[in-house]
């Protein structure tokens, strides 16, 4: 179990709050609150939901807890608490208070909780128009705790009313593609899958992952350049796995879509592994994702495949991919990215 973060602390101190016969907790991560949780309210029906399905398998381990993963909350009546950890994005903030809205009931209570830097204070904003009531209840440790009461209800919540659809245009090709909020660079090609795109080596057939999948660019581009190829994307994240199926489908593409933990629920093996794998967490830069996926990418891979990843030029991927792989080289760097290619022997 990991320490608690601050977040949770300032809830925990305000245990009080935390009392109901349905309590509902939204973006959780796995640092031992909802077993405390649990603890607090041993009689009551606790659920969680995340759209980060590593959170959802650690949450899922509490017998006490019913934990869902997904783009959207499930239907859950008569909640009596839902307690909601507010997200760095504030789109994707707007994006869930709505749907929190349309699963609430009179006399559901909301408590948000979140880092200053990670800019909670905003939900004061987005949910005066709708609430009675709110309250700020604790200030602690860089964090603030918020309550809100009789909060207008939301007729439903439809995620495609957050669908951004963009232009992407890069080496001779042009796409149009679907992001929602949440998702990594959220409505634009970001600079990193730019430059690999701009250098990718795509094989003329088999199966290929597009590993930390996003909104699909990745996996379209290669599609466009190679119908045949049997692309599978996969991503930690609901919300991306749902736009890369959105994208896919937009551009007259199909592929398998992996929701996984790393590489922990890959079964193929692949003719190319590309990726531009994410090295945070939260707010919090954490380059042991992108390490572990290196180390293990080539037990997923067939024999003579290619792994083609972009990362910042400032880590220090190169000596972890020399250690993987004894074929070995940068394609392209300049001042923010580089582009890396092995092959496994």
């Amino acid at each position: 179990m990991q320490k608690l973060s601050n977040p949770s602390l300032l809830l925990l101190r305000n245990e009080e709050e935390l009392h109901g016969n349905k309590v509902l907790v939204i973006n959780h991560s796995d640092d031992g609150f909802l077993s405390e949780l649990a603890n607090l309210n041993s009689s009551a029906q606790i659920y969680a939901f995340s759209y980060n399905f590593a959170d959802h398998l650690a949450a899922s381990k509490h017998s006490s807890i019913n934990s869902f993963v997904g783009h959207s909350l499930p239907s859950i009546e008569n909640l009596d608490l839902v307690i909601y950890y507010y997200p760095k994005s504030k789109p994707e903030a707007n994006m869930m208070l709505s749907n929190i809205r349309a699963n609430l009931g009179k006399a559901t209570r909301l408590l948000v909780v979140g880092e200053n830097k990670g800019g909670v204070k905003s939900v004061e904003k987005q949910l005066k128009p709708y609430a009675q009531a709110s309250y700020k209840l604790d200030s602690a440790k860089h964090c603030i705790l918020y309550e809100f009461n009789d909060l207008e209800a939301q007729e439903r919540f439809d995620i495609t009313d957050y669908h951004q659809i963009f232009s992407v245009k890069v080496a001779e090709q042009n796409f149009n593609a679907v992001s929602v909020p949440g998702v990594f660079n959220h409505g634009k090609l970001d600079m990193g899958t730019e430059l690999l795109l701009n250098n990718l080596s795509i094989p003329s057939k088999g199966a290929v992952l597009d590993f930390g999948c996003g909104a699909g660019l990745i996996a379209t581009f290669m599609l466009n350049a190679q119908p045949s190829l049997s692309l599978h994307c996969l991503d930690v994240s609901a919300l991306a796995l749902y736009a890369s199926e959105q994208t896919l489908e937009l551009n007259g593409h199909s592929g398998t879509f992996i929701l996984s933990d790393g590489l922990g629920q890959v079964t193929h093996q692949f003719d190319a592994i590309v990726s531009n794998p994410p090295f945070h967490t939260g707010l919090n830069t954490d380059y042991s994702i992108a390490g572990a996926f290196i180390a293990n990418a080539k037990h997923k891979m067939k024999k003579g495949a290619n792994l083609q990843i972009v990362a910042n030029s400032f880590l220090k991927y190169p000596p972890i991919i020399d250690q993987h792989f004894s074929q070995f080289k940068t394609e392209v760097k300049n001042s923010k990215f580089a582009v890396y290619r092995a092959q496994k022997a």
